[in-house]
């Protein structure tokens, strides 16, 4: 009785997290069945590190702006050419938006 119970609850499981999987899959495309990517891949990885060099010698938040926002409209015509879409709008990024440091503080407890 007892593993009968177990191997209904485990499939119940099995199952719910199947079908939320396939709906995640589902509405990531858009109507028009243009599945929606982000540019990070559609690059190589020589694409992304020269990226990332730019994006680090620039000093001004201002000029970091404006390498982000035609970066984004490359990689929306790169989009388009693959039959994929991104999103229009230029994602917001700023000081402290990458993995680093933080207040966590990780294994030493923040100290």
């Amino acid at each position: 009785m007892y593993k009968k119970m177990v191997l209904s609850v485990l499939s119940g499981t099995l199952l719910v997290s199947f079908g939320v999987a396939l709906a995640g899959d589902i509405a990531a495309q858009e109507p028009s069945g243009i599945q929606q990517t982000t540019g990070r891949q559609l690059m190589s990885s020589e694409e992304q590190n020269e990226q990332r060099k730019k994006m680090r010698n620039a000093t001004l938040d201002e000029a970091r702006k404006v390498i982000r926002k035609e970066h984004h409209e490359e990689m929306k015509e790169k989009a388009r050419e693959k039959g994929l879409a991104i999103p229009d709008g230029v994602p917001a990024r700023g000081p402290g938006g990458g993995m680093g440091g933080g207040q966590g503080g990780g294994m030493r407890g923040g100290r």
